[in-house]
C-alpha cells in the first residue's frame, strides 16, 4: 500500500502534471522550435532542435513533471528537510536528484521542448508524521521511479542518448537510492554521517547520481 504521503501528492497533483504535459507539447508543437527563453543557463541559448517523436517528448516530460519523477522526488525530499532539518539520507539523495532534473532539462533543451522552469511540487506537499514513514514512503517511491522508466523506456528506444539518461537515472534509483532509503527506514528514519557514508561507499552513490 502506498503511503499517505505519496498518495496524496498524487491525488493533488496528478492532474496538474497532466496538464502541464499536454500545454508543454501543445506549445512546443505550435511554435515548431525553441521560444526565447525556454530551460535554464547557456542550454537554452544554445540548443539544437533535433527531431524526436512526440512519444519521446512525452517521455522527457513525464519523466521530470510526472508523479513519480524526478521534480516531484525533489520536492517531497526538500519537505522532509524542512520539517526535520539537514537529515541523511534526505540531504544527500536530494542533492542527486538535482542531478537527475538537470540532466532531464538538457534533454528538453536540445529538442525544443517546453517545460516547467521552476518546480511545481515544490511547497505543495507535506513530509509524513515521522522519519520512518518517510523512509518507508521513498523506499516505495524509489520502487515507483523504476518502473516509470521500465514504462517510458519503450517510447524513447530509437534514441540512443535518451535511452542512456534513463537507464542511468533508473539504475540510480533501484541501486542506490532504494537500497539507502531502506537501510533508513531500518534505522528509525534516518542514517548517521557514518552509516550514510558507509552506504554510499556500497552502492557507489556520491550524492550525484
Amino acid at each position: 500500500m502506498m503511503t499517505k504521503f505519496k498518495t496524496t501528492t498524487k491525488k493533488a497533483l496528478g492532474m496538474t502534471m497532466g496538464m502541464v504535459l499536454v500545454l508543454g507539447m501543445g506549445l512546443s508543437l505550435a511554435q515548431g522550435g525553441p521560444p526565447a527563453n525556454r530551460g535554464t543557463g547557456a542550454a537554452a541559448t544554445t540548443a539544437t532542435t533535433t527531431q524526436i517523436s512526440d512519444q519521446a517528448k512525452v517521455a522527457i516530460l513525464d519523466a521530470l513533471t510526472g508523479p513519480e519523477g524526478e521534480y516531484a522526488a525533489y520536492a517531497m525530499y526538500d519537505a522532509v528537510i524542512a520539517k526535520y532539518g539537514n537529515v541523511e539520507p534526505y540531504v544527500s539523495i536530494r542533492r542527486a536528484e538535482a542531478n537527475h532534473i538537470a540532466a532531464l532539462q538538457r534533454l528538453l533543451d536540445m529538442y525544443g521542448v517546453d517545460y516547467p522552469k521552476e518546480n511545481p511540487y515544490v511547497g505543495k506537499v507535506s513530509a509524513p508524521d515521522s522519519l520512518e514513514q518517510a523512509a518507508k514512503a521513498w523506499a516505495e517511491g524509489e520502487i515507483a521511479n523504476v518502473e516509470m522508466y521500465d514504462r517510458l523506456l519503450p517510447l524513447v528506444a530509437d534514441y540512443p542518448n535518451i535511452t542512456a539518461v534513463f537507464e542511468n537515472l533508473r539504475s540510480a534509483s533501484l541501486n542506490q537510492h532504494l537500497p539507502i532509503f531502506q537501510a533508513a527506514a531500518e534505522n528509525g528514519g534516518t542514517l548517521t554521517p557514518a552509516q550514510m557514508q558507509d552506504m554510499m561507499m556500497k552502492t557507489g552513490h556520491f550524492g550525484n547520481r
